[in-house]
């Protein structure tokens, strides 16, 4: 879906109401395919990212997981480190692309 949409669930300290409205945010934007809608959309725009964040907040609160709670840093560092492979996994595409071009 969004790779900037982060798991909310099971965190410590719980999700707080602006990650909800953030990933909320994010959501609508990728659904609406624009980062800021037009002026005739944006009352629309708004109060999507508020129902779909208040939806976010219910799912949340009303979870039950018997896990122990994520740390939100080793969480951050998993989400760094799999950005880091995505990243050095396409420059290394990029280089045998431009490589192959030389050759051929």
């Amino acid at each position: 879906m969004c790779r900037n949409i982060v798991p909310l669930n099971n965190l410590a300290p719980a999700a707080t109401d602006e990650e909800c409205h953030d990933a909320a945010l994010q959501y609508v934007r990728k659904i609406a395919g624009t980062t800021k809608p037009s002026k005739a959309n944006q009352e629309v725009f708004d109060r999507a990212v508020e129902e779909i964040a208040h939806a976010t907040r219910h799912l949340l609160a009303g979870l039950v997981t018997t896990a122990p709670p994520k740390s939100r840093e080793e969480e951050a560092a998993k989400r760094q480190a799999r950005s880091a492979d995505r990243y050095e996994a396409l420059r290394a595409f990029q280089q045998e692309k431009r490589a192959a071009r030389a050759v051929g």
